[in-house]
């Protein structure tokens, strides 16, 4: 009896945190070779709840029913917190119109993987990679868009809603009108990257043609939006080693491509099965219904409905690549 009272209360001091002051420190010495170590309190406290177990004492949740009260509590506030999300990504996906809410991407890698010769990777010493697929294993694909001519904000607030990550590339002949749209991009986590000052075809280009069209919009890009651009895509995904050798002279990193391309009423497939791939690129572009007959956000919408049909999120690129 004596035993089990002395382990409730090493216990209770232990559960409650009001064990006694430590020692104060003095010189350290040696421990004998045969001296048993001492107990720190915690391991006495769980000596003393097995003896006190074994002598038929009541378990901790008894002592401290409060302490079991609480744990149930914040279990069914957690339920109660993850059902309200699950409601709210519902009814923010039937907002805008889509089957289903899409996916979540996993977290981004904590570091980017480098780059081999694969299938959908193509490497040369001195040049950036072009990739046409990343490799990876997470079941991702990234959406990017192209040019810059639509600046509709409705695309903009419904990816924002949707916490749909993408990446842009920008030509400022079509950007220069209204910075201001990227830039807002750029807050909500979209990084602005690399479509040539003119949208010009580079491959028909001398060197220093192919060099201004690229880092000079390096340039404008850094200025405008605040940050210089890592990724570059050339127009039309025409390019030759002149190209590569420019984009590098100007801080280029890597050259995405694609795989697929999306429009509001159809995507444009690479390979003969139809299907997505882990890391493949789907390119669109800032289009609207003067060219489409259709809106950004239907393009969004037909976007997001075929990647999670398929069982795929989108992830960002850059975070990748």
């Amino acid at each position: 009896m004596r035993t089990g009272l002395l382990a409730t209360a090493c216990l209770s001091a232990v559960l409650a945190g009001c064990a006694g002051p430590a020692a104060p420190a003095g010189p350290k010495s040696a421990p004998a070779a045969d001296a048993k170590a001492t107990p720190a309190p915690a391991a006495e406290a769980v000596a003393a709840a097995e003896d006190a177990d074994r002598a038929g004492a009541p378990p901790a949740a008894q002592l401290l029913p409060g302490l079991a009260r609480k744990e149930e509590q914040n279990s069914s506030e957690a339920m109660a917190r993850q059902e309200a999300a699950v409601r709210a990504a519902l009814e923010t996906a039937q907002r805008w119109g889509l089957e289903r809410p899409p996916l979540k991407a996993p977290p981004r890698p904590a570091t980017r993987a480098a780059l081999t010769p694969v299938q959908g990777v193509k490497l040369a010493d001195g040049r950036p990679p072009v990739v046409y697929r990343v490799p990876t294993d997470d079941k991702v694909v990234f959406l990017t868009v192209d040019d810059g001519a639509e600046k509709d904000p409705e695309f903009s607030r419904m990816a924002e809603e949707l916490g749909i990550p993408l990446s842009a590339y920008v030509s400022d002949y079509l950007a220069r009108e209204n910075y201001g749209y990227f830039r807002d991009l750029h807050a909500q986590g979209v990084e602005i990257n690399n479509h040539t000052i003119n949208h010009r075809n580079l491959k028909v280009l001398d060197y220093e043609s192919q060099r201004q069209e690229i880092c000079t919009q390096q340039d404008q890009l850094e200025q405008q939006i605040g940050a210089r651009p890592r990724l570059f895509r050339p127009p039309y995904g025409e390019y030759n080693d002149d190209t590569l050798r420019a984009a590098a002279s100007c801080g280029v990193e890597a050259v995405p491509l694609w795989n697929e391309e999306a429009f509001p009423d159809h995507m444009e497939w690479r390979y003969d099965d139809r299907k997505l791939h882990p890391g493949d690129i789907i390119l669109t572009h800032f289009r609207g219904a003067d060219i489409w007959k259709a809106s950004m956000p239907d393009l969004l919408r037909k976007v997001l409905n075929e990647v999670t049909e398929q069982g795929f999120a989108l992830a960002r690129l850059d975070d990748y690549l």
